[in-house]
This record gives structure tokens, C-alpha cells and sequence, in this order.
């Protein structure tokens, strides 16, 4: 399955959610089920994955955790705020970098609109 492919089932899925729920939860709610949905579609999914970071050649153990992270090609950043930030982009185009991986979705679930809440963030893909 492509990024691309992928890309379509997570945001499909973040659709369902937010129109059954709606706007205004705690954004570990919102990971949850989308964890669910995520692996109800039979897709591999780690969820709050401890990823370390090597700095001047050393590995520290725990550099950051990634909400969602699925078929090992895409991470899932979850937010419920009022306002996505540009460091909220610049963030998870460093997990990008970090872990290789090119693809990469900011969902914020606090918006009327979810559509207006989803930003596809690339990293060389």
C-alpha cells in the first residue's frame, strides 16, 4: 500500500470519527478511536510509540513519542486545540526526519469542519 493509499483510509477514518463525535474532547479520545478505526481496517498500527533520537552519535533512549504511527510509513499527529501552530508543522516534519519516514498527517479534531483540521505534511515523498 502506498503513503497515498494509506493516506486516504486515515483520513476517511478521521471523517467517521469526527462526524460521530464532534469537536471539544481531550485528544487522547480522539487517538483512541482512531487507533480503533485504524485497526479495524486491519492496518498495523503503533500507538504512542517511544522513538529515540541520536545526537553526536549518542542514542537517547526516549526522544519523543508519536501519537500514531501506521503500516510503518505514516505518522498520525493528534491535536484538539483551537489553532494548529507552525511549530505544530515544523514538529512533525522532525518526527519525519527523525524516523525516515515521509509521510505524515496533523489532525486537529477541535475544528466545525474536520476537513479543515487535516494537513498532509511530506518529507521527501
Amino acid at each position: 500500500m502506498t503513503e497515498n493509499e494509506l493516506s486516504k483510509i486515515i483520513v476517511n477514518a478521521c471523517f467517521q470519527i469526527h462526524r460521530e463525535l464532534g469537536p471539544g474532547l481531550f485528544e487522547s479520545v480522539y487517538e483512541q478511536c482512531l487507533y480503533f478505526e485504524l485497526v479495524q481496517a486491519g492496518l498495523p498500527v503503533k500507538r504512542q510509540k517511544e522513538l529515540p533520537v541520536i545526537y553526536k552519535s549518542n542514542k537517547m533512549e526516549l526522544g519523543f513519542r508519536a501519537d500514531l504511527i501506521v503500516d510503518r510509513k505514516a505518522i498520525i499527529e493528534i491535536k484538539s486545540i483551537e489553532t494548529i501552530a507552525p511549530v505544530h508543522q515544523k514538529q512533525l516534519l522532525t518526527y519525519l526526519r527523525l524516523t525516515g519516514l515521509k509521510l505524515g498527517l496533523l489532525v486537529n479534531f477541535n475544528e466545525a469542519l474536520i476537513k479543515d483540521g487535516i494537513q498532509r505534511i511530506v518529507n521527501n515523498l
